[in-house]
């Protein structure tokens, strides 16, 4: 049985992310249904899929300047989601590759607490690791 002790570590490139408070992923794989004159359902069209991420990150970290010059510039980077520590996860790994960011706010005001920066990005290749 799970203990839900496990850390997860975000790496850009070879460097910890660190640390990060929110990882949110998305993987949008649509299929369009087929139907014909004889019948409902005949099969499906399966579209482009796209996978998308949204990260926060405490402004006070390093890795805002660096994620903050990547999106002025347009700069392509990895993203790798792994355990660090504990196996309760479902996966041991899921690298991003080829990611873009399409939004930043590199500080949010914050009237009590640390101003927080979030990036919305895309990644062109995913790979996971079991």
């Amino acid at each position: 049985m799970a203990d839900w002790n496990t850390r997860l570590e975000v790496k850009l490139g070879d460097a910890t992310i660190t640390p990060i408070s929110t990882f949110t992923p998305t993987f949008n794989v649509p299929h369009t249904v087929l139907h014909s004159i004889e019948a409902d359902n005949t099969g499906f069209v399966r579209q482009p899929f796209t996978f998308t991420f949204t990260m926060g990150v405490p402004a006070v970290a390093s890795a805002v300047a660096d994620l903050t010059e990547l999106a002025a510039n347009g700069g392509e980077f990895q993203i790798v989601v792994a355990e660090k520590s504990g196996t309760d996860w479902a996966f041991n790994a899921i690298k991003f590759a080829r990611c873009v960011i399409t939004s930043a706010n590199p500080s949010n005001v914050m009237v009590d607490g640390v101003p927080q920066a979030t990036f919305s990005c895309l990644a062109l290749s995913v790979g996971v690791e079991a």
